[in-house]
């Protein structure tokens, strides 16, 4: 059975990853901080036995070390970091920055990531397909800035793009894939229901990205429709 590690699994995208993923058969490792507290996550784990939850705060890279020891013995097809944070608040902008909390952005944004493929990789390695997926945003592209603010998501956002990029070129020798992939502007607590595109439509697009992927888009920034974005 193939395998996908998922964190931020609780709502917004992580819930729809997990959730079109065990529809489609793959068993899911679903990672959030509170799993009791995750009512639909555990009503789709109820329906689906090959879900199973797992408590990890991607900010506590003891958490992360300690689950990786926890499932030493599992192969693991597809990493996906899709757990983040905005940051950014209306009273914390130029002027009036909390610098306390940008660090918080970076290391859950930026650092867990790398983190989560350095602890998990003897179980990427193990597996079929592996491959290392990181939800990013197009916010992290300086071509793309064109209205300014929001410094520490898209700060945080650049900082991940960059990582994986360069993971892209030194995992290649393990034959480890790297997908760097915007999800759109999608109905989320993150986006607000303004937002033009469904958690279903992003994940289905972003499931096509990721069946359709190659070696030669390992590093490439696209989005949710295999679109090739500016860095």
């Amino acid at each position: 059975m193939t395998t996908l590690l998922v964190t931020g699994a609780n709502r917004g995208l992580g819930l729809e990853f997990c959730r079109q993923y065990a529809q489609a058969g793959w068993k899911v490792l679903a990672c959030c901080r509170k799993p009791e507290q995750a009512q639909a996550l555990n009503s789709l784990a109820a329906n689906h036995p090959a879900v199973s939850l797992h408590a990890l705060d991607v900010a506590d890279f003891a958490q992360i070390d300690a689950l990786s020891h926890a499932l030493a013995g599992d192969p693991i097809d597809m990493l996906l970091c899709n757990a983040g944070v905005y940051g950014d608040t209306g009273n914390n902008g130029f002027g009036s920055l909390d610098y306390l909390r940008w660090l918080d952005t970076f290391r859950i944004n930026t650092l867990a990531p790398v983190k989560l493929a350095e602890a998990f990789l003897p179980q990427l390695k193990r597996g079929q397909r592996r491959l290392l997926v990181s939800v990013t945003s197009l916010m992290g592209s300086m071509a793309d800035n064109s209205s300014g603010g929001s410094l520490m998501y898209r700060s945080s956002k650049a900082g991940l793009n960059a990582a994986m990029k360069s993971l892209a070129l030194d995992l290649a020798s393990e034959g480890i894939g790297v997908l760097i992939i915007h999800p759109g502007w999608v109905q989320t607590d993150m986006g607000g229901m303004v937002a033009p595109t469904t958690p279903q439509e992003s994940i289905a697009g972003m499931r096509q990205v990721i069946e359709n992927f190659t070696p030669s888009d390992s590093g490439r920034f696209l989005n949710y429709r295999g679109e090739q974005l500016p860095w």
